[in-house]
């Protein structure tokens, strides 16, 4: 008796696909997310370095207005711009349920540790971010750096909230990507241990590139901890906490502390 094929196969097949297919389906989500970010920022950073002047001398802007003298318009595009950086990571958690896995929840992404990822998320960003000043304010003494202005929007009453959202969705994004997902895609193509984790710290040092170089080398180090972080704690969680609070403190920091403190380099 012939078997027809149904829903049952298609779906045993979609739980299972090719090695090609989760090679195209990597790339393809990179380069509709921080693949992209990294080849911009290449650019950016070959404009940079062959522009009159040093590198210190010029500035990388995070958050700026895209209406000036338009709050409301300004707040629409941030709040768009927010969202829509967002849908890689929808992306992700479809492809993750089709292989019939629990979405984010497979990488570590969910509710249901909030306070030990809280928790061992501050501990990370204490040890990070006091190291990670202190090597940019080098970088950028040595020439290697652009001075970074983490936020230039106007004084509005969303101006804060707008920060906080950006900093939640930078870190989503980043670790769901180039630390959950594309482990466990590379794991699953048969690379080693250790090349993964060099193509996650190289991936993330790439997209900050148009920071310059110490912009490069210190993210490609923090890919490193990070990567070792999750294959100890086998979640994103932490890793997504962490980064939320070392984005927060250094635009709502650098918000508030702009031009009342020496050792912070403004334009």
């Amino acid at each position: 008796m012939q078997v027809e094929a149904g829903p049952v196969a298609d779906s045993v097949d979609d739980e299972r696909p090719s090695r090609r297919i989760l090679r195209d389906e990597t790339l393809l989500v990179l380069g509709l997310s921080l693949g992209a970010s990294g080849v911009s920022a290449l650019i950016s950073f070959v404009g940079s370095v062959t522009r009159p002047g040093g590198l210190k001398d010029q500035a990388a802007t995070l958050n700026a207005s895209a209406a000036p003298g338009r709050p409301w318009l300004d707040l629409a595009w941030q709040l768009f711009g927010i969202a829509s950086a967002l849908v890689p990571v929808a992306l992700v958690a479809h492809f993750l349920l089709r292989e019939g896995q629990n979405g984010l929840r497979t990488l570590g992404f969910d509710r249901t540790r909030p306070w030990s990822d809280l928790g061992r998320g501050a501990g990370v960003a204490a040890v990070i971010g006091s190291t990670g000043i202190a090597f940019y304010l080098l970088a950028r003494e040595l020439g290697f750096n652009l001075t970074v202005v983490p936020e230039a929007l106007p004084e509005v009453w969303w101006k804060y909230p707008v920060l906080i959202l950006s900093a939640l969705q930078n870190a989503i994004l980043e670790e769901v990507i180039v630390v959950g997902y594309l482990l466990r895609r590379l794991d699953r193509l048969g690379w080693t241990p250790g090349a993964a984790l060099m193509a996650s710290a190289v991936l993330r040092g790439s997209y900050h590139l148009y920071q310059g170089v110490g912009g490069f080398i210190g993210n490609m180090v923090m890919g490193v901890v990070f990567v070792w972080l999750y294959r100890r704690w086998g979640r994103v969680g932490p890793l997504v906490a962490a980064h939320s609070l070392l984005d927060i403190g250094a635009f709502v920091g650098y918000a508030l502390l702009a031009g009342k403190v020496a050792w912070l380099p403004t334009p």
